[in-house]
This record gives structure tokens, C-alpha cells and sequence, in this order.
């Protein structure tokens, strides 16, 4: 079983198309809805869950892309499905722009089939993306709805190595109880708490410098087309109908993103795909494992 925790900001039908597609009743999920989207999204969320009983909508706290409000939404979510229900074995975490690949049924046996694994991306940040070290060593602050830079640098983690990825994982109880509820975390939620893009290595940099693992595997199992946004920001394309083939043929478990108001085909495309998946254990991606320090 799978605990789920999708991060909603917007669009409340096309969070309904996503959590349908994904829903399974032997899951667990948990939704945050970002309070900077306004109470109208909330409720609105709330009221479409409530016929499912496995599913609840966690305290929306504020969000902010650059800042840690973003792990900690991410800890709430592990906390809260940790305390709701005791026997989901992995945690995925998703944002209401994804949309699944392949069916809870694949997914679940892969799972059964790999429990050890820990699915994220994972780069020693020094060496392969040294351009980025200046997000972890300036200490920054979020208030206010903003990052406030102050220019003042400081030394890594003493004894600690740091690792960069992305925001998406696919992970296990295990390490989700260690990162929430373990001392031996803390020292890196101090420091990440006033580092410049927290999401994309806090978790990776825990994993990588800490015992309380399973096999990490150098893939998040997400389709993702990274394009350029300025000159710090990559941002996932937005697929269409187009993309189909590609998408259908991915051995990827999610892709993003998806925006129903550009395509809506896409989703219908790959909501037909799902209901035509048969389950085919034989012919499993090859993964690359990260080595832990």
C-alpha cells in the first residue's frame, strides 16, 4: 500500500481527474492545498474528498518555490500519513499538475517486488553541480512571502556531504519515520531551513549522510521535460496531445506537467491508456543505484 501526498495550488478539476486516476482504496493520501490559493480551493478539495475515507486534506500552510515552507509541507504530509494509517509501505508525493502512467495495480507490484528501494534523484552537489553551491552556503530567510538574501556564507554540515535532485521521490516508511521523527535529522533541517531551494536537496542530502535507508536508486520515477527559465530555474514543459506516444511508451510511474486548460486530450489520452494497462512484471526498467556516504 501507498500513502500519498499531492501538493494542490490550482486548478480543483484537473486535482479531481489526478486523484481519480490514482486512487486505490487499499491507500492512503493526503492533500495540501497551498493557503496562498484562497479558501474557495480548499473547500472545494474538501468537499470532493469526502466520499472517499481513505483521503484527508492536511493544515495549508502558505508556500513558497524558493524557500523551505516547501519541505516542511513535505514533513506535515509524511507526519500526517504516518499517523493515519499504519500500513502503507512507501510514500509518494505528487503535485496536482501530475498525472500517473501506469496503473495503482503496477505500481503497488513493483513495489511488493522492490521493498528496499528508495526511488530520487541523487547528485554529490559539489561535484557534478558546483554552479549551485551558493544556494546552500548563503544563508538565507523566508518572510514575509519572499526570500530575503542576507550574504552572509557559511560551512556545509560539519562531516556532512551535500547531494542535489529534484522536489519528487518515492520512498519508504522507514526513512519517511527517520527524516520526521529522528534526532539524528535535525541538524539538517536547521540548515536547510535557511537555504535557497531546500526542496531539491534536503531530502537527498539526509538520505545520502544518514543510516535509516533502503537501495537508493537514482531515478524519481517521474517523466519530465526540463526547459530553461532564467538563469537559476528550470521548469517542467507543459505535455500535449503530441506528447502521447512518449508519454504511453515511458517506463516512468508519472510524468509532469499537465495543464488542463492548454490540453485536456492529453488527460483523456492517458486516462483511456490506464484503463487498457494489463500488469507486466517481465521487462523492468534497468536503475542506477546512488552510492550512500
Amino acid at each position: 500500500m501507498i500513502g500519498y501526498l499531492i501538493l494542490v495550488h490550482r486548478f480543483p478539476d484537473q486535482f479531481k481527474r489526478l486523484f481519480k486516476a490514482i486512487y486505490d482504496p487499499r491507500n492512503s493520501y493526503v492533500v495540501h492545498v497551498d493557503k496562498n490559493s484562497g479558501a474557495a480551493l480548499e473547500t472545494e478539495i474538501r468537499g470532493f474528498l469526502q466520499q472517499y475515507p481513505n483521503a484527508e486534506v492536511m493544515e495549508g500552510h502558505a508556500a513558497l518555490w524558493g524557500g523551505y515552507s516547501l519541505v516542511e509541507a513535505e514533513l506535515r504530509g509524511m507526519q500526517h500519513l504516518l499517523a493515519m494509517d499504519r500500513n502503507w509501505s512507501h510514500f509518494i508525493n505528487l503535485s496536482g499538475q501530475d498525472f500517473p502512467l501506469k496503473t495503482q495495480s503496477h505500481i503497488m507490484a513493483h513495489l511488493r517486488a522492490h521493498p528496499d528501494r528508495e526511488y530520487i534523484k541523487v547528485l554529490d552537489q559539489k561535484k557534478v553541480r558546483p554552479d549551485t553551491m551558493r544556494r546552500i552556503g548563503e544563508f538565507v530567510i523566508e518572510r514575509g512571502g519572499q526570500i530575503e538574501q542576507t550574504l552572509k556564507m557559511r560551512p556545509f554540515i560539519d562531516g556532512a556531504t551535500p547531494y542535489i535532485g529534484n522536489q519528487w521521490m518515492i520512498v519508504s516508511r522507514a526513512f519517511c519515520d527517520f527524516v520526521c521523527n529522528d534526532g539524528r535529522a535535525d541538524p539538517y533541517k536547521d540548515f536547510y531551513r535557511n537555504t535557497f531551494i531546500a526542496d531539491e536537496g534536503f531530502f537527498q542530502t539526509v538520505m545520502m549522510n544518514t543510516p535509516v535507508h533502503g537501495e537508493i536508486v537514482n531515478d524519481d520515477l517521474r517523466m519530465i521535460d526540463w526547459v530553461a527559465d532564467g538563469d537559476i530555474k528550470l521548469r517542467p514543459r507543459t505535455y500535449v496531445r503530441k506528447d502521447a506516444a512518449a508519454l504511453k511508451a515511458s517506463h516512468d510511474f508519472f510524468a509532469r506537467k499537465f495543464e488542463q486548460d492548454v490540453d485536456g486530450d492529453i488527460l483523456s489520452i492517458l486516462e483511456a491508456h490506464l484503463l487498457t494497462q494489463t500488469l507486466r512484471p517481465a521487462g523492468e526498467p534497468e536503475f542506477v543505484s546512488a552510492s550512500a556516504a
